[in-house]
C-alpha cells in the first residue's frame, strides 16, 4: 500500500505535460478515471469493487494502445501514469 499512496503522491504533484496530440481528450478522461480509481482504493477498507476493478482494466488497456503515439516529451507522466494504474491492479489481485 506504501508504494501505491506514494506513487500516487508523486502522480498528484505531476503537472499536466503540455502536448498536442488527436488523443488529448481520452488521456484527460484515463487519467481522471484511474486517479478516482486508486482515490477510492486508498480511502476504503474494501478496496476496488469488481465493476472498478474491469474500468481500471479497461483503461491500462487503452493507455498501453495510446503510448505509442503518445509525444515523447508527455510519455514519462503517461509512463507514470500507467505504472500507477499496474501497481493498484496488482494490490488489488493480491
Amino acid at each position: 500500500m506504501s508504494d501505491l499512496a506514494t506513487l500516487w503522491e508523486l502522480h498528484r504533484n505531476s503537472e499536466w505535460p503540455r502536448f498536442s496530440s488527436p488523443h488529448q481528450g481520452e488521456l484527460m478522461t484515463l487519467d481522471t478515471v484511474i486517479s478516482g480509481c486508486v482515490t477510492y482504493h486508498l480511502d476504503s477498507t474494501e478496496g476496488l469493487d469488481s465493476q472498478r476493478l474491469e474500468i481500471l482494466e479497461n483503461c491500462l488497456q487503452e493507455l498501453a494502445g495510446l503510448m505509442p503515439d503518445i509525444p515523447d516529451d508527455a510519455r514519462p507522466y503517461f509512463g507514470q501514469l500507467c505504472t500507477l494504474a499496474s501497481v493498484l491492479r496488482k494490490a488489488q489481485l493480491d
